[in-house]
C-alpha cells in the first residue's frame, strides 16, 4: 500500500499546521478559562480560518468551495486538534452540513443558501437532532418503540410546517445561522419513517435560542438549546420528501460517513498535542534528583502513548482512504471507537507524567484530558457505537 501524501494534501496539511501554530494555539488555554460558555468562541479566529478556505473546505470546486478530499479533511482536522481540538470541531463542523447544501438541495435551495454560506466568514452552520429524551436513541432505534428518537413535532399548515418543541446540546446552537433540523411528522410510525428534514435559518418567526451549555471540555466549541413556539418554516425549506429524512434511499450518504472518520481525526490530534506535551515535560523536570526523561517508568508511559497515537493514526488513515474510494465498512464507527480509549488513556498517561514533578497540574495537559471525556458520549456511547459496529455479523 502507498501512504505518501500528494502535493494537494501537503499542502492543506502545511496551511492547517500554520494556522494551528500562529492562530489557534496562542488563544486555546485563553479561551478555555473564560467563565461563560457563550463567550468562548472567538469570531476573528473563525474569520480568519475562514479567509483560508478552512470553514468551505468540503463544498466541491464547481460550486465555489475546495472540494478536498476525505484524507485531506483529516489532516486538516488533525492539524488544527493538535492547537485546539474545540476550535477544529467548529470549523469541521460546517463540513458535516454543507454538503448536503450542495448535494440533497433543491436547486432552489441552492441558490437561496449556498452563496450566503459561501460569501460570509460567520456563517457557521448546525444541526438539530438531540432533545432532551431523544440523544442515543437516534443513533440506534429500539425497533418498533413509538416513543423513541425526535419528539420535536411538526404539523402542516398551508405552504408552512408549524413546529413546537426544544432541541438540547445542540452544536453552534447558539451561534448557527443555518440548522438541518430533523422534526417529527409522523408519531403513528417509528420516527425512522416518521422523521423530516427542514432547513431552518436563525431569524425563522418563532425559533428562539436558549441556555448555552457551561461545560468542562470542548469549552471554545458552543453547545446550546433551541426553543421552537408556534415556529413557522417554509415548505420550501424542506429536504426530501415528508417522512423520509431517515430512510432515503438515494440521498447523499457522504455526511454518515464523516461523522465518525471527523471526530477520530479530532481525536488523533488530542494525542499527538498530549504525546508532545509529555516529552517535553519529561525532558524539562527532574523528580528524585533525576531527569524524568531518563526514568524508566516515564518512558515506558511516553513509549506507549506514541504507540496508542500511531496505531489510531493508520486506522483513521485508512478509514479516510476508503471513504475516498467509496468503501463502505464498520471501520469508521470501530476507528471512532478506537480513539475514545486512546484518548483517555493517552491523556490519562500525560497526565500522569506531569504529576510526577509534583506542584499543581499543568493547564494545558488538564485541558486534553477535559476535552478526551467528551468522546465518552459523542454520537452514543462506546457500547453503543459497538452495537452498531456489530451488525458486521449479519
Amino acid at each position: 500500500m502507498d501512504f505518501s501524501l500528494n502535493e494537494e494534501q501537503i499542502a492543506w496539511q502545511m496551511k492547517a499546521r500554520k494556522f494551528a501554530d500562529e492562530e489557534i494555539r496562542p488563544i486555546s488555554l485563553k479561551r478555555d478559562a473564560i467563565a461563560d460558555p457563550a463567550q468562548t468562541i472567538d469570531w476573528e479566529l473563525i474569520k480568519k480560518g475562514s479567509k483560508l478556505g478552512f470553514r468551505t473546505a468540503v463544498v466541491s470546486q464547481e460550486r465555489g468551495g475546495h472540494g478536498i478530499d476525505y484524507v485531506t479533511q483529516a489532516l486538516v482536522m488533525t492539524e488544527m486538534a493538535k492547537a485546539d481540538s474545540a476550535a477544529s470541531k467548529t470549523f469541521s463542523q460546517c463540513w458535516k452540513w454543507s454538503h448536503l447544501i450542495a448535494a440533497a438541495c433543491t436547486d432552489e435551495q441552492r441558490e437561496r443558501f449556498l452563496p450566503r454560506f459561501l460569501e460570509d466568514d460567520t456563517f457557521v452552520l448546525g444541526s438539530g437532532q438531540t432533545e432532551a429524551n431523544s440523544g442515543s436513541d437516534n443513533r440506534l432505534p429500539p425497533a418498533g418503540d413509538l416513543k423513541a428518537g425526535v419528539r420535536l413535532r411538526a404539523e402542516r399548515d398551508g405552504d408552512d410546517w408549524v413546529l413546537n418543541g426544544e432541541k438540547q446540546f445542540i452544536a453552534n446552537g447558539n451561534i448557527a445561522k443555518l440548522f438541518f433540523l430533523l422534526v417529527r411528522t409522523d408519531f403513528s410510525v417509528p420516527f425512522t419513517d416518521g422523521t423530516t428534514m427542514l432547513l431552518v435559518p436563525e431569524d425563522t418567526p418563532g425559533f428562539s435560542r436558549g441556555k448555552v451549555y457551561n461545560k468542562s471540555g470542548w469549552r471554545f466549541y458552543q453547545n446550546g438549546e433551541m426553543v421552537f413556539e408556534n415556529a413557522r418554516v417554509p415548505v420550501a425549506n424542506q429536504i426530501g420528501e415528508t417522512d423520509g429524512a431517515l430512510r432515503r434511499g438515494d440521498g447523499d450518504s457522504s455526511g454518515d460517513m464523516f461523522g465518525d472518520l471527523e471526530l477520530a481525526a479530532n481525536g488523533l490530534g488530542i494525542c499527538d498535542a498530549a504525546c508532545e506535551q509529555a516529552l517535553t515535560f519529561a525532558r524539562a523536570h527532574m523528580s528524585g534528583g533525576q531527569p524524568l526523561a531518563d526514568q524508566q517508568l516515564i518512558r515506558l508511559k511516553i513509549g506507549r502513548m506514541n504507540m496508542l497515537t500511531e496505531a489510531l493514526r493508520s486506522y483513521v488513515m485508512r478509514v479516510a482512504w476508503e471513504h475516498d474510494q467509496k468503501m463502505h465498512t464498520t471501520n469508521a464507527g470501530l476507528a471512532m471507537n478506537l480513539s475514545t480509549d486512546t484518548l483517555r488513556e493517552v491523556t490519562d498517561l500525560n497526565m500522569d507524567i506531569h504529576d510526577y514533578a509534583g506542584g499543581p497540574m499543568d493547564r494545558g495537559a488538564d485541558k486534553l484530558a477535559r476535552d478526551a471525556f467528551i468522546w465518552c458520549h459523542l454520537a452514543g456511547d462506546s457500547v453503543q457505537r459497538l452495537k452498531v459496529a456489530g451488525r458486521i455479523v449479519r
